[in-house]
């Protein structure tokens, strides 16, 4: 008989750790960002209204909102690379914490509106210097499981939030709310002493900083192909969430709950099995997730309730896993000191795609109809996997 012995001297590959004391940490601020961001997303417009603002003034609050988060994005690199994670990251927090506690004291609508610019800039900051940081916590090996676990800890508060600080307004007033989002996003900031110092050491140079900006990232194609390609997507959800209510009617709720759901459970199962995949897997994984996303967008042109949810969760589970693959792409094509530009490139991506989404959708539909529009626009997602055709232009082995 043949005895199988192993030498102790042989090194046995083991995965590393995922969970470090670091990350665990790093969940405290990013629940702490996405709850305080969503309570206040739907009780500010009902807080002017309520205060005699016109329905399209409620309405300029969101979208000042919006716009000042855009513009947000793009400096945040280079602050990053000059002051590093931790200062900026508590500067976007006390931005978009204290500013909430000013409309407690004072309903004018010039202060609301100036609230939510204030907010949007802060909530961007959290977004690309939070979002660089925590990638700088996880495992390359382990990258997008770890990504995944992310958007799992920062997406269920944002899912219960955004109802629950209506709930709240409508029952015990909007100043608890206000207060609620203040502490939400302030009381993290005692936590961040606690992280590990900035990987970006400051510079003060030109072309250094210029090296770190968002012009860093669109510099690499790779990046460039991927925001497009989920770009792509992000336009199919700024359809689903503006028109999906007017062309459904009240079968279109369960479908908006079914979907965000289903969105964290593709960007698991993308993050749980795409680590093990090599390049041409991880194309696949994309492709797969597109082409799922475009199913399930062609079934919201359906007028049955059953299709449309079923269309919502395959939407849902296809986008979770283009979340997921391109922001673990996007990432693995720069260095350690790229993060934070690569970071605002995928969330400009995000916010552009749905902003372009809702206002082209509204003129294509005027032609075609809701459900021509739903399923010409399920046609045409697809269309930008030919930019990643070439996988060596996006993928790189770790």
């Amino acid at each position: 008989m043949t005895t199988l012995t192993i030498s102790a001297n042989v090194p046995v590959a083991t995965r590393p750790k995922l969970i470090s004391r670091a990350l665990l940490i790093r969940f405290v601020s990013i629940v702490g960002s996405s709850a305080s961001f969503y309570l206040m997303l739907s009780v500010v417009p009902l807080y002017a209204r309520s205060a005699g603002a016109s329905t399209s003034l409620a309405g300029l609050a969101t979208t000042a909102l919006s716009l000042s988060t855009t513009a947000g994005y793009l400096p945040t690199p280079r602050l990053v690379a000059r002051y590093g994670h931790r200062a900026v990251l508590a500067a976007g927090l006390t931005l978009l914490g204290a500013p909430a506690l000013v409309l407690a004291l004072s309903a004018n609508q010039a202060v609301i509106m100036a609230v939510c610019v204030v907010r949007g800039i802060g909530f961007a900051i959290t977004c690309v210097s939070g979002g660089a940081l925590t990638v700088s916590l996880i495992p390359p090996e382990r990258r997008g499981e770890g990504l995944a676990l992310v958007g799992i800890v920062g997406g269920v508060p944002s899912v219960a939030a955004l109802p629950l600080g209506v709930w709240l307004a409508g029952h015990v007033g909007y100043r608890p709310v206000f207060v609620a989002a203040a502490l939400a996003a302030l009381a993290p900031i005692a936590s961040l002493s606690s992280l590990p110092g900035a990987p970006a050491s400051p510079s003060k140079s030109t072309t250094d900083r210029r090296a770190t900006g968002v012009m860093a990232g669109l510099r690499v194609a790779g990046v460039v192909r991927l925001a497009i390609v989920f770009g792509a997507t992000t336009t199919a959800v700024g359809i689903l969430v503006t028109f999906l209510p007017l062309a459904a009617g009240g079968a279109a709720a369960p479908a908006l709950l079914c979907q965000p759901a289903a969105a964290i459970a593709g960007r698991w199962l993308a993050g749980r099995y795409g680590d093990r995949a090599s390049g041409a897997g991880a194309a696949r994984l994309l492709v797969s997730g597109v082409l799922l996303a475009a199913a399930g967008f062609a079934l919201l042109s359906q007028h049955s309730a059953v299709l449309l949810v079923s269309g919502a969760v395959l939407f849902g589970v296809g986008f979770g896993i283009a979340q997921n693959v391109t922001a673990t792409r996007m990432y693995d094509l720069v260095p350690e000191s790229g993060y934070s530009a690569v970071s605002a490139v995928w969330n400009l991506a995000y916010d552009a795609g749905m902003g372009i989404g809702a206002a082209g959708f509204g003129v294509l539909a005027a032609h075609t109809g809701y459900p021509g529009g739903f399923f010409a626009t399920a046609i045409m997602l697809p269309i930008p996997l030919v930019l990643i055709a070439r996988r060596n232009s996006w993928t790189k082995a770790r």
